[in-house]
């Protein structure tokens, strides 16, 4: 004799196998696509058509100082610079070489003039 199976202690009871969707229906309108199926599916997400002006972000400097904590400061840089500071004199210090570095950084200064 065997036993009963345990019903299940957790979770959503199993869902019973569904069949496939079929084609959907054609809508009627003006406005409606002509052929429904596969090969006719519109598109909702259109390209990105904006166009930037150019500019885009090389270095970020990111400065937390909340009232009564210890400031700390990040500086970020697409070069490969990632530094940071915890404490306020070497907040101000990282705040003044990150100045410093956006006039120094290969990325934002062209190089092809350099040698001439």
């Amino acid at each position: 004799m065997s036993t009963p199976p345990r019903p299940r202690l957790e979770g959503h009871p199993p869902m019973p196998r569904l069949g496939l969707a079929g084609p959907a229906p054609a809508a009627s309108g003006r406005g409606a696509p002509k052929v429904v199926g596969r090969k006719a599916v519109p598109t909702a997400v259109r390209p990105d058509q904006q166009t930037g002006d150019g500019h885009h972000p090389v270095a970020w400097l990111t400065i937390t100082a909340p009232r009564g904590a210890t400031p700390t400061v990040t500086s970020v840089c697409r070069c490969g610079r990632n530094l940071f500071a915890a404490g306020h004199h070497r907040a101000l210090a990282l705040i003044e070489d990150h100045t410093r570095h956006r006039d120094l950084c290969p990325l934002r200064t062209p190089q092809e003039g350099a040698a001439a």
